[in-house]
């Protein structure tokens, strides 16, 4: 999610400042080719224009509040009509059918199709391409190795003279000269960032291995001035990356689509066409269409070219997604690759190429990002033991990014335009804009949440912020301000400090936390950056919940103040915590702790003893523990940004496993004890129909402790989501020392509801789930067994009724929610449901929670 997010802050700062225009080429339905002088004009108004040589034609978009009807006329043509919204940046490509075809159309009505596999000469060929994809596999070799260039290219879409005379275009002349046209659409586009890199791939069948050395690196652009160069160019990479037809599935979008050649799923998925025997090259190959069976699922439509003998190869493929397919954002999309047979008679690729045109919002400018992949040097030979002995899959060369001119010329397969040739010029000539600085600045605070110090060129050496963090409110603080910052590597690329102040104007207290940082490698920004590996001190003083250490975002995010329930059982916390973080690069990694922690109940929550003579309330309690923590994320890659480092994706697998011992005695450490806790997590990908993801997870707290030290279940009291707690369970509801639970969430990419008539138009995409939770609490640690154990609390209460419970260990807590997400785009509401512990007092049997996602 925040990697998208960056993603789509980024790309809306490319698109923001054109005017609201709606333009487009009007072509001849059966031809294709442009026609000129078409009438293009808004029913009932004098608002219009005609079509240039070219067939293209361009008008601002309809004024006030309701939506416009846009006509296109032109004689010995049929009229035809589109309803346009206001202030609606949209592109309008309009086929008009000659008088007599379009009389044709009208009197012939076609019969429904009935497509069958059975007897079909084209599922026949694809069965037998299926059956010779292990022949086509590089892996057939001991070794093989070969060099792949790709270029990524982000422009502004559809790019016409008068937008950039309009606007705060008007103020940037030089975007001129930065305009080109496309050679794949013929639009014009102006080229606002590129991404080159050289990778040599290596693989050698015994003992197995494979790598990717990255040899040469390069960005240039808008993103560099915002700070997420290398962000941007991971995140990019994981969108729009490299694909193959021969793998099963092809990930794109983020999402996972079924191979036109997939062995498993394919035939039953999409349909196939022969259309025609013709020459790829020098090859005879057999041209073959194909189309998903349901237009919205997701899927691919488009040609595939087989070498007409008895090895099957595909020689060309070349695919879109059908219109009606429900990716976000996405106006039209291209994949062209091509195969080369190899001297020793193999087959490898030779050409990846990609190209997706955005529109994020209608009333902001398109966007078209252009990726382009070659791969030369194919060789079988065998290779060096020396370039397997490192475990990283992927490396990067020392030298990848200072390579000179003649590195680039000789491993360039595809010449840079002129405008991709000058983008550093377009860089400088910003940079020189009037306001520059404002605009970067407040660029930055919105994509980066974080506000800059620096000044010029110079990189910054402080950061305030988080910027969502400043304002917030709790039960105990009332409204809270918040100022925080960190420094950066540009201060020390080893020693790195950050903190916070806060105040509560309820209780009229201040916080505060301070951490010192030392990394033992040097970092280019911050110190989390992979892999991590440094030792750290902090001291905290705050009001917490007992939920908020299961937060994966900052407790004091403005947003999670808005609670479905009143969280007044709370804690002044007063924390110091020495940490040793150690990851491999093969993401295995370890965590160690020391912490002093110093916990005063506020508000509603109070630590009462019984001690035979009577009740008698605890001030405070004192820990002093060791944790160490060991976490193994085989595959899972990072992109960094200033609020932190974020997985690209949730595809890998992630084990942790985590063992700590109070130490009583220890600095006034009241107890101990030792705590064990496992979880697990995987998704599991259900092809083009989706994924469920899973989080197992287990603990004991093998001594005996007070409730405070017991396990209680991440609860979620805001209206947000958060991603594997719980939304119904009130706040410390049940206290045990042993449980398991499970999460399991399915993401279906609307293949239920795209089959219902009238809501498939809303592409809406169905999202259920279930959260289980088995717990059960020894007698030893239950203070209505022992009611005059001295070691014990007694459980918290509210106005006189106890409000946290020993779960029964036969029944588990059970809810279920059921949803939608992709609702204007942007937004999942899911209703959640409790199934079982409805007597206990004042739970919440049912809700309905929603957060924001950014999903194409």
């Amino acid at each position: 999610m925040a990697g998208r997010l960056l993603l789509f802050g980024v790309l809306l700062m490319m698109a923001v400042g054109a005017r609201a225009q709606v333009r487009g080429t009007v072509t001849d339905s059966l031809t294709l080719n442009p026609i000129s002088f078409v009438q293009v004009y808004y029913e009932g108004t004098s608002i219009g224009t005609q079509t240039d040589d070219r067939g293209r034609y361009e008008l601002p978009s309809p004024s006030g509040g309701k939506p416009a009807v846009l006509v296109f006329s032109s004689i010995g043509y049929g009229k035809k009509m589109v309803v346009v919204k206001p202030r609606e940046v949209k592109r309008v490509n309009m086929k008009l059918s000659e008088t007599a075809h379009a009389l044709s159309e009208v009197m012939v009505k076609p019969r429904r199709e009935r497509y069958s596999r059975k007897n079909n000469p084209a599922v026949e060929l694809i069965r037998k391409v299926i059956a010779n994809k292990k022949k086509a596999d590089l892996r057939n070799h001991d070794w093989y190795s070969y060099y792949g260039y790709q270029k990524m290219t982000t422009s502004l879409d559809d790019v016409t003279p008068a937008m950039l005379d309009e606007g705060v275009f008007r103020q940037m002349p030089f975007l001129k000269e930065q305009v080109e046209m496309d050679s794949a659409t013929k639009r014009m586009v102006l080229p606002v960032a590129m991404d080159e890199t050289v990778t040599r791939y290596v693989w050698r069948r015994s003992p197995k291995a494979e790598k990717s050395i990255v040899l040469g690196q390069k960005s240039v652009g808008v993103n560099n001035l915002l700070s997420v160069g290398e962000g941007m160019t991971t995140i990019m990479e994981s969108i729009f990356g490299q694909i193959d037809i021969y793998d099963e599935d092809i990930d794109l979008l983020e999402k996972r689509f079924i191979s036109p050649i997939a062995s498993t799923g394919a035939i039953s998925f999409y349909k196939y066409y022969i259309m025609d025997t013709l020459k790829v090259e020098s090859d005879s190959c057999i041209h073959l269409t194909f189309v998903p069976m349901n237009s919205q699922d997701f899927g691919f439509s488009g040609h595939l070219y087989i070498v007409k003998d008895s090895s099957y190869q595909v020689k060309m493929c070349r695919m879109t997604l059908p219109r009606k397919t429900g990716v976000n954002f996405v106006d039209e999309i291209d994949i062209l690759q091509e195969y080369q047979q190899l001297p020793d008679g193999s087959w490898g690729m030779k050409t990846d190429d990609l190209r997706v045109n955005l529109s994020l919002v209608d009333m902001l400018q398109g966007v078209q990002v252009q990726r382009t992949t070659r791969y030369t040097g194919y060789s079988f030979a065998p290779l060096e033991a020396s370039l397997f002995q490192s475990k990283l899959k992927e490396e990067v060369h020392a030298d990848a990014q200072i390579q000179d001119q003649i590195f680039w010329d000789k491993h360039r397969p595809v010449p840079l335009t002129e405008k991709e040739n000058g983008m550093k010029r377009f860089v400088d000539d910003i940079k020189r804009m009037s306001g520059y600085k404002y605009l970067i600045f407040a660029a930055r605070a919105l994509v980066e949440n974080f506000i800059e110090t620096g000044r010029g060129d110079q990189p910054s050496k402080f950061d305030i912020g988080p910027v969502n963090t400043m304002v917030s409110s709790n039960y105990i603080d009332g409204l809270r301000l918040r100022l925080s910052g960190k420094t950066t590597a540009a201060l020390n690329p080893h020693l790195f400090f950050n903190g916070y102040a806060a105040y509560g104007f309820k209780d009229g207290k201040p916080k505060y936390k301070a951490e010192v940082e030392y990394s033992f490698a040097k970092k280019k920004r911050l110190p989390f950056e992979f892999p991590r590996r440094s030792v750290s001190l902090s001291h905290q003083y705050d009001v917490m919940s007992p939920s908020d250490k299961y937060l994966v975002t900052d407790k004091d995010n403005m947003f999670l103040s808005f609670k479905s329930n009143t969280v007044d059982q709370m804690s002044f916390m007063r924390k110091t915590i020495l940490t040793f973080n150690y990851e491999t690069v093969t993401n295995f990694s370890t965590r160690l702790e020391l912490r002093h922690v110093n916990d005063r109940p506020v508000g509603k929550l109070a630590y009462i003893r019984h001690d035979g003579t009577g009740m008698n309330a605890v001030r405070d309690i004192t820990t002093a523990e060791a944790s160490v923590t060991f976490r193994y994320a085989p595959g899972e890659t990072f992109v960094n940004s200033k609020q932190g480092r974020m997985a690209v994706n949730r595809n890998a697998s992630v084990l942790s496993l985590t063992h700590t011992v109070g130490l009583k005695g220890l600095l006034g450490s009241d107890y101990n004890y030792q705590i064990t806790e496992l979880s697990l997590y995987k998704r599991f990908w259900l092809s083009s129909w989706g994924r469920i993801n899973a989080t197992l997870k287990g603990g004991v707290v093998w001594d005996k402790v007070p409730f405070p030290l017991l396990s209680f279940p991440a609860t979620n009291q805001s209206y947000i989501i958060q991603l594997n707690h719980f939304h119904l369970i009130n706040n410390m509801e049940f206290l045990n020392d042993r449980y398991a639970s499970l999460d399991l969430t399915a993401d279906l990419n609307g293949v239920l509801l795209n089959r219902i008539p009238l809501i498939k138009r809303l592409k809406w995409r169905e999202v259920f789930g279930v959260n289980i939770l088995y717990g059960s609490l020894s007698d030893k640690n239950n203070p209505a067994v022992c009611p005059f154990d001295e070691d014990l609390f007694l459980f918290p209460q509210r106005d006189g009724r106890v409000t946290s419970f020993a779960m029964d260990p036969d029944v588990p807590y059970i809810e279920y929610h059921v949803g939608v997400h992709n609702v204007f785009k942007i937004l999942r509401v899911e209703y959640f449901r409790r199934l079982t512990y409805l007597n206990l007092p004042d739970v919440n049997k049912h809700g309905v929670r929603m957060s924001l996602q950014f999903k194409f």
